[in-house]
């Protein structure tokens, strides 16, 4: 593990990297408490799973609508500009819907709440990726950035559903939500504050057109991730699923667990490998094992096997994600890239979207075995859509920055 530690290590000799790295996460912490935590506020006040499950679908897929919008605005404005006004509407809203559920008020405005609350999250970990693009010169270097966020990404999902659960259970239905928007309002105040790293707003007059940023290979890349995301959105429920039909309901967290911790092996081994091909060759080709390597858990007997398929499988989901926000950081003009690397993002969360709505209905008319067919074809989906793209993707125009913040690039050395 001595060269693996030693390559992040250096990676945050870059100046301001660990300040806005470490902010970001504490920023990305509710968009993994934000879904449940809404089912749990919802069902702990009302009993009502059925609305629980609709509203935080709605406020998940707000979000995902509208999170471009505001990424094309930080490329234009500046991310201190539009995040801050922007997560007061979001905690502001999210407040109107807590109490809104809580004193009984018409479910409408539940909804209304919810939308506008979701629809004002910002994407942070798309902004800080830009961060890393702009203190970053070397591409190689970039890809163990894009990695080792793509960890703390799975380290905020592993953390944030429990805790929040944790909270409305122990504390009050409200309690993960409260909790959320504290995140939110503290760790997006403290993301912006670091202004040195902050990538500048595209110069006056500059303006980078919609079809310039959504080309065809990044709509490529975004078409991959809605069928991952639907792999990510069915698993989870089929998981869990699986583990009350086999009477141990409980240990469904320690397996999906086990499969975050193969994605977060994979995605820091895959960061500090130097690699022959190119960006596009390894994305397809990672996109290809997983949809290969996501039929495994279909072989599982049981909890315990389950888990250790589950972990093997997780190995195949970091390179895929990396290997992705990789390529569009290559294809995207520099002065877009959080509206580009957001894209992504949206594509990802509206095929969980879809992957959670369509394994409910197969769970319960055939059972959780049945139902791990979900992912498994949705994984396979992946793959088929990247190897459609693969000649597309290597005749992509790529993109350079002509004025790249050398300042910001040098590493600070020991003594």
């Amino acid at each position: 593990m001595s060269p693996v530690l030693s390559t992040y290590q250096d990676l945050f000799r870059a100046r301001g990297s660990a300040a806005f790295s470490a902010t970001g996460f504490l920023g990305r912490m509710p968009i993994a408490m934000l879904g449940i935590g809404t089912v749990l506020l919802v069902s702990g006040t009302t009993g009502a799973y059925g609305v629980a499950g609709v509203l935080s679908g709605t406020v998940t897929l707000a979000g995902a609508l509208v999170m471009p919008q505001l990424a094309r605005l930080v490329d234009r404005l500046g991310q201190a500009r539009v995040v801050r006004p922007a997560l007061l509407v979001h905690g502001l809203a999210l407040a109107g819907m807590i109490v809104a559920v809580r004193l009984g008020w018409p479910v409408w405005t539940w909804f209304g709440f919810g939308i506008v609350a979701g629809a004002s999250l910002p994407s942070i970990g798309s902004m800080v990726r830009t961060r890393w693009a702009r203190v970053l010169p070397e591409t190689e270097r970039r890809q163990t950035a894009f990695a080792f966020e793509s960890v703390v990404d799975e380290i905020v999902f592993v953390i944030g559903p429990p805790l929040a659960a944790v909270l409305a259970t122990s504390v009050s239905p409200e309690a993960a939500l409260v909790a959320a928007i504290a995140f939110a309002l503290v760790g997006g105040w403290l993301f912006t504050a670091q202004r040195s790293t902050e990538p500048p707003p595209a110069a006056m007059g500059t303006h980078v057109s919609r079809r310039e940023v959504a080309t065809a290979g990044v709509l490529a890349v975004c078409a991959t991730y809605v069928g991952a995301g639907a792999v990510f959105g069915s698993v989870e429920i089929v998981v869990v699923a699986f583990a009350d039909e086999q009477g141990q309901r409980g240990l469904s967290g320690l397996v999906l667990a086990s499969y975050a911790a193969g994605s977060l092996v994979a995605g820091l081994l895959y960061g500090v490998r130097s690699w022959q091909r190119s960006l596009s060759d390894r994305f397809v080709i990672s996109a290809v094992v997983f949809g290969v390597v996501t039929s495994l858990p279909l072989l599982a007997p049981n909890l315990a096997v389950l888990a250790v398929l589950m972990f093997a499988t997780g190995l195949s989901i970091a390179p895929v994600l990396i290997g992705g926000m990789s390529v569009i950081e290559r294809l995207v003009p520099p002065t877009a890239l959080t509206e580009g690397l957001t894209l992504s993002i949206t594509a990802l969360t509206m095929g969980v979207t879809a992957g959670a709505a369509l394994a409910g209905p197969v769970i319960d008319a055939y059972g959780a075995r049945v139902a791990f067919r979900i992912p498994a074809g949705a994984a396979l989906l992946t793959a088929l859509i990247a190897l459609g793209a693969w000649r597309v993707l290597r005749r992509a125009r790529e993109w350079t920055d002509p004025q790249p913040q050398s300042h910001l690039s040098q590493p600070r050395r020991a003594g």
